[in-house]
């Protein structure tokens, strides 16, 4: 947990809060750090939202199980996104989907309190704050706009180029089965699979069971 404490002085949210503020908050509880581990819950559907939550490291899903009850993953979030910030506010305060650690994350979690006082006393970092989920709830509304008539080859090329710039290689190591990749595209294990074939066929892609490689 102490070697996450550095990063946290990085976090855009954060840039307009003195370093020692924030430290004196992490002393005393009110910045409070946790780990969750790959495929962890962080927070399941309905449950209360009773902090704004800032992603240090790690990568976080937002998921939900549909009427066939496929799990579906809506959006992913990275480190220096936030959790919570669109409801924490709100009259209904539950989150609406399950929000699952897609590999080891931590997460500084702030009250709701402490974070109405920040905003009051300090009003770049609420300009900054409402900067972040208003460019957020528009990037959002795009995406799932766009992954309603988004095919199966558009879906892998995207969660491909997305791969190939954090893992820096055209050799995509996949962590997952490709029945989970499936589930996070929101499609079927054997469509995928045929995709890939085609793909494939047409020297897009190369394949094997642990990755995907770009030609």
């Amino acid at each position: 947990m102490k070697s996450s404490v550095p990063r946290i002085f990085t976090a855009t949210l954060l840039q307009e809060l003195d370093p020692e503020d924030i430290q004196k908050y992490l002393k005393d509880n009110r910045f409070m750090i946790r780990t969750y581990a790959k495929d962890a819950v962080i927070h399941f559907e309905d449950e209360p939202c009773l902090q704004l939550e800032v992603i240090v490291s790690g990568e976080i899903a937002v998921e939900r199980i549909d009427e066939s009850g496929k799990l579906l993953t809506v959006a992913e979030f990275l480190a220096n996104d936030i959790l919570g910030g669109n409801i924490i506010f709100s009259h209904t305060l539950r989150y609406p989907m399950t929000i699952t650690a897609k590999q080891t994350s931590v997460i500084l979690g702030i009250d709701k309190e402490l974070l109405f006082e920040l905003f009051c006393a300090n009003p770049a970092f609420l300009r900054r704050y409402l900067e972040y989920i208003s460019d957020h709830s528009t990037v959002l509304s795009f995406k799932i706009r766009n992954d309603v008539n988004r095919t199966i080859k558009e879906s892998v090329l995207r969660f491909l180029e997305r791969e190939r710039k954090k893992q820096n290689t055209n050799r995509i190591m996949l962590g997952m089965t490709k029945k989970a990749l499936a589930d996070r595209m929101g499609v079927q294990r054997t469509s995928l699979s045929r995709e890939l074939a085609k793909m494939k066929k047409d020297g897009i892609i190369d394949f094997d069971t642990d990755s995907i490689t770009i030609l």
